[in-house]
């Protein structure tokens, strides 16, 4: 009995987290753009959130367009990440006017709004950042037009910059749909796969092939481990790979959400 290896019913790791958010500029863009006559709806964080929970199943389940996504994904993030600090660049060098004499504290909201995340997702966890990020410029240039270093049009147009640029990475995710392939298919090249060339378009051959996937790319699953692969997206709400706004939003399985 001694020797009996000890059986450890272990669960999975959980973590609290939360975003707090000090300005109206930065709670829009988390909730995101409801459509209106001639201009689509964009989704907030949360469904950016969704969205890349769901994309990395799909890339898990062998799905090579999934992959493509999560490629393109990382690119805008770090385009987006590359726009927020040339703005935050900007403000900064507004606030160096400040006279030595004058000392100016941070510009807190009393009342933050606290919110709750669920992220299962690390590209996920890249949008959290920025939106953080965009949430600290827009104190800083608050702050800044009230100490009159810097104008009224200037700051509306620098917080117009940051929040574009946020809301063209989730215009982005909304394109998204899994496609209910695998790689399997495409070396079959079975009605599956001509079907999805059909829908989504070709494919870079290093992604087809696997050698080139985002470096927060999840292990493919076997298909011999899969308990199922997620249901296809239907083919009325496919998408072509080229970029267009306003798409609505759909994928696999397991779609936890902020």
């Amino acid at each position: 009995m001694a020797n009996e290896p000890l059986q450890l019913n272990l669960g999975s790791l959980r973590s609290a987290m939360s975003l707090t958010l000090h300005t109206h500029h930065a709670s829009r863009i988390w909730h995101g753009r409801a459509p209106t006559e001639g201009r689509a709806g964009i989704i907030g964080l949360n469904g950016f959130i969704s969205a890349m929970n769901k994309m990395k199943r799909g890339a898990e389940q062998d799905d090579p367009y999934s992959d493509f996504w999560m490629l393109r994904i990382e690119d805008k993030l770090e385009q987006t990440k590359s726009t927020l600090q040339a703005l935050r660049e900007q403000v900064d060098q507004a606030l160096a006017d400040v006279p030595p004499a004058l000392s100016l504290g941070d510009n807190m909201n009393v009342q933050p709004v606290k919110l709750p995340l669920f992220v299962n997702a690390q590209l996920g966890f890249m949008a959290v950042y920025l939106l953080a990020d965009y949430d600290d410029l827009a104190r800083k240039l608050i702050l800044a037009h009230h100490t009159a270093l810097i104008d009224r049009s200037t700051l509306e147009r620098w917080l117009n910059d940051g929040a574009h640029a946020l809301r063209s990475l989730f215009s982005l995710a909304q394109q998204y749909r899994y496609s209910g392939t695998t790689r399997d298919d495409f070396a079959a090249k079975n009605a599956a796969a001509r079907a999805a060339l059909e829908k989504f378009g070709e494919l870079p051959q290093d992604v087809l092939e696997g050698t080139r996937r985002s470096r927060f790319a999840p292990p493919i699953a076997r298909r011999a481990n899969r308990p199922g692969a997620p249901a296809a997206a239907p083919a009325a709400d496919a998408v072509k790979l080229a970029p267009k706004d306003g798409a609505a939003d759909g994928a696999p399985d397991e779609d936890a959400a902020a």
